[in-house]
């Protein structure tokens, strides 16, 4: 059972953080996914993301406290250059496009193949379908969507950062789904070797994410600013 904490985190005992990243083309409506979700906020005159930012969240997943750090980055070409070290230790993803944007869905399959040459395979990855409020204007069929991500073993959701549908969910789905595998990843490794069937773990194991992905309960606890 997951439960959205709250946005201010200071002071609290951190059990995990987990970077996530969110990609996909300019004007999707990433950055306004990530405003809601941290801040809960939702902004007009949104401007276009310069290079790299990062929030966090901290929320309580199964009575542990798992500090969300969502990246985000812009979609034009010419932030390319910030791919991998952007999608480094990223143990989860975000691939967006705009419902009513039909490029913006053609182009997720080079996202998810930049996804997947950079990111550790075993990365949880979910599909949004954002701006569900302007369902007049949909140019990409629910059903589209779905369809790729079954084909491809997405999670999909489609999401309204401005009235803030399914952005909790997504997040949620995400963060839920890593923090299962990397216990289970707990688990197994507190298992002798001889024990246990490794065969049902296939597929599930997460390389041991980077620097500063899983925290130790008590690291640096006392020096914080």
């Amino acid at each position: 059972m997951a439960s959205g904490g709250g946005y201010g985190d200071a002071n609290q005992k951190v059990d995990y953080v987990f970077k996530v990243v969110l990609i996909g083309d300019s004007a999707v409506g990433k950055s306004q996914i990530l405003a809601r979700f941290a801040r809960n906020e939702f902004s007009l005159d949104s401007k276009a993301t310069i290079g790299v930012e990062f929030q966090t969240r901290t929320l309580v997943i199964q009575h542990k406290s798992v500090k969300a750090q969502i990246w985000d980055t812009a979609g034009q070409e010419r932030y390319r250059a910030v791919t991998s070290a952007y999608y480094r230790g990223a143990v989860g993803a975000m691939l967006v496009y705009d419902i009513t944007r039909r490029q913006s869905f053609d182009h997720i399959p080079r996202w998810l193949e930049e996804l997947r040459s950079h990111a550790d395979k075993n990365i949880v990855i979910i599909l949004i379908g954002n701006k569900s409020d302007l369902e007049d204007a949909r140019a990409v069929p629910t059903e589209d969507a779905k369809e790729f991500a079954e084909k491809e073993g997405l999670f999909f959701l489609e999401t309204s950062a401005l009235e803030s549908t399914n952005v909790e969910t997504s997040f949620m789905t995400v963060l839920t789904e890593i923090f299962n595998i990397v216990n289970k990843k707990n688990l197994t490794s507190d298992e002798s070797q001889g024990n246990g069937n490794p065969a049902s773990l296939t597929g599930k194991k997460i390389i041991v994410p980077g620097p500063a992905q899983v925290i130790p309960a008590k690291s640096n606890m006392c020096c914080r600013t």
